[in-house]
């Protein structure tokens, strides 16, 4: 499972010409996930996210988290994170999850994140053509997998 986070003055998805989610300051996580996830890597991705310290504090040093800083949290699925490109310039998408495995871990690492948040997390809309708009913060953008946990 991969997630490549950034922290955000705004962002929202729009669906269809009508908007489905919106927060302001805080973090948008744009999801992918492998056929070999489990709800062990949601525990994983969800723990280093909520603990991730990339906001400021009063001196102006990256040492809060999300939930220090008062901050909201947006999940966004996106399969095209688990492309590979090693061979050619078409990537590969064979390393992503379908959606009989994919959507289920999705939807169940957006309720743990808001579980363990405390409060609600926004969400995209799995598998729809979304329209993601954001305000980078920074800009402050970190990936994460939770299948390389040795850097």
């Amino acid at each position: 499972m991969r997630m490549l986070v950034q922290r955000v003055h705004h962002a929202s998805v729009t669906i269809g010409g009508e908007l489905r989610s919106r927060i302001g300051t805080g973090l948008l996580v744009l999801l992918g996930v492998g056929h070999e996830d489990t709800d062990e890597d949601i525990e994983y991705l969800v723990g280093k996210l909520l603990r991730l310290r990339i906001f400021d504090d009063a001196e102006g040093v990256m040492n809060l988290d999300v939930v220090q800083a008062g901050g909201e949290v947006l999940v966004v699925s996106q399969f095209t994170l688990m492309a590979s490109t090693r061979k050619g310039n078409r990537p590969s998408y064979i390393r992503a999850a379908g959606e009989a495995v994919s959507r289920p871990l999705y939807e169940r690492f957006a309720a743990r994140a808001s579980e363990v948040l405390g409060r609600p997390v926004a969400t995209g809309e799995f598998g729809a053509d979304m329209q993601v708009e954001l305000l980078n913060d920074g800009p402050v953008t970190v990936w994460i997998d939770s299948r390389c946990r040795d850097y």
